[in-house]
């Protein structure tokens, strides 16, 4: 008997349209391989929920969400809807769908394959064996933080956002945190700005008393700023970094860049009983509709969504052996390519992954 899995199926905007196809296909495959039944539920969110039905995250959409297995999302976003008023836009709805579903921690992975070294700008020595996770807290700090608006002040304006952190929200993630690295290399890295915010400073206070039950995980902390640096001078004495919502959005896409291409990426936002999964990047308007967006990060995604959410961590491994092996054969999408190797389109790149996984 098969067993069978209700996913929600949001491509979004931009080339999520393109990507999320893929990913489905890749799964329809594994599927039929191992065994497993998909029900996918296709819904409408972001810009293009803003166009057909005036919000970003529709009653309906979220609902579909909520009574699904497992949430993959494209991307949402692009400059149709950059005048709105930023309560509107379309990334909102990512917000709406992590606060909805619970989703307090998102694990990102940066992985250098092998194969794309010489994508990366970075030296070879720098980056050769970098392998770290972001776990990055999804539904606190600054980005809720109350209060927040652009308000009257004195004869201007004043834009205020709050950055706001409670004890038991630090206590899951960092509980979350040790819990990979004990998957991993059993190192902590935890980042704050302890030296300037109090949200830093109960940041640290908390996460070094949790790490009391978990003696077998090496923990240290790290500035933020100070991290950035350290991310592209020696990439590889990380493990897992913790991190707050601000500083983990923006270190998870810095940490992307060492692997050569932030199309590579997937991600896993865990807390709630239905995760979501995505790649990282954004809907890149500028490649929508022209099939040279690159769906691996996507795929990838899947692949965490069998290993992390269904518990098929045999179809998991064999879709990332599916991807290396494309790899390995010199196929690439315009992001990854470099002199030698053979240009795919989105389209092709699906396809080459199935027939790998079809070979094995």
């Amino acid at each position: 008997m098969k067993r069978s899995f209700t996913i929600a199926v949001l491509p979004g905007d931009g080339i999520g349209k393109e990507i999320v196809p893929e990913a489905v296909k890749v799964l329809e495959a594994i599927g039929r391989l191992q065994g497993l039944a998909f029900d996918f539920k296709e819904s409408v969110v972001g810009g293009e929920a803003i166009d057909r039905h005036g919000r970003p995250l529709p009653d309906e959409t979220l609902a579909v969400a909520k009574e699904s297995d497992a949430v993959l999302l494209g991307a949402v976003g692009g400059p149709k809807w950059d005048g709105l008023d930023s309560s509107a836009r379309p990334e909102k709805a990512l917000l709406g769908l992590r606060e909805e579903l619970g989703l307090y921690a998102n694990l990102r992975p940066a992985r250098l394959f092998p194969q794309l070294i010489d994508a990366s700008t970075l030296k070879r020595e720098v980056i050769e064996g970098t392998d770290l996770l972001v776990v990055r807290e999804l539904t606190g700090g600054i980005y809720f933080g109350e209060p927040r608006g652009i308000k009257p002040y004195r004869n201007e304006e004043r834009g205020i956002n709050t950055e706001v952190y409670t004890t038991k929200e630090i206590t899951r993630i960092a509980k979350t945190a040790f819990e990979a690295a004990r998957k991993r290399r059993r190192k902590v890295c935890s980042v704050d700005k302890a030296n300037v915010l109090e949200s830093s400073a109960l940041w640290r206070k908390v996460v070094t008393e949790v790490h009391k039950n978990f003696p077998d995980v090496e923990l240290s902390h790290m500035y933020v700023d100070n991290c950035a640096m350290q991310l592209i001078r020696n990439p590889k004495q990380f493990d897992v970094v913790v991190t707050n919502n601000m500083f983990g959005d923006i270190l998870s896409d810095e940490a992307a860049m060492l692997t050569g291409s932030i199309g590579m990426l997937p991600s896993a936002s865990l807390g709630g009983r239905t995760a979501m999964y995505e790649p990282i990047h954004g809907s890149a308007p500028d490649l929508a509709g022209q099939n040279k967006a690159n769906p691996l990060a996507t795929i990838l995604s899947v692949a965490m969504m069998l290993n992390y959410s269904f518990g098929q961590d045999k179809a998991a491994a064999e879709i990332e052996q599916a991807v290396l092996a494309v790899l390995d054969q010199g196929y690439r999408t315009g992001d990854i390519a470099s002199p030698g190797t053979k240009l795919v389109g989105t389209k092709e790149m699906g396809d080459l992954v199935i027939q790998q996984l079809m070979k094995a």
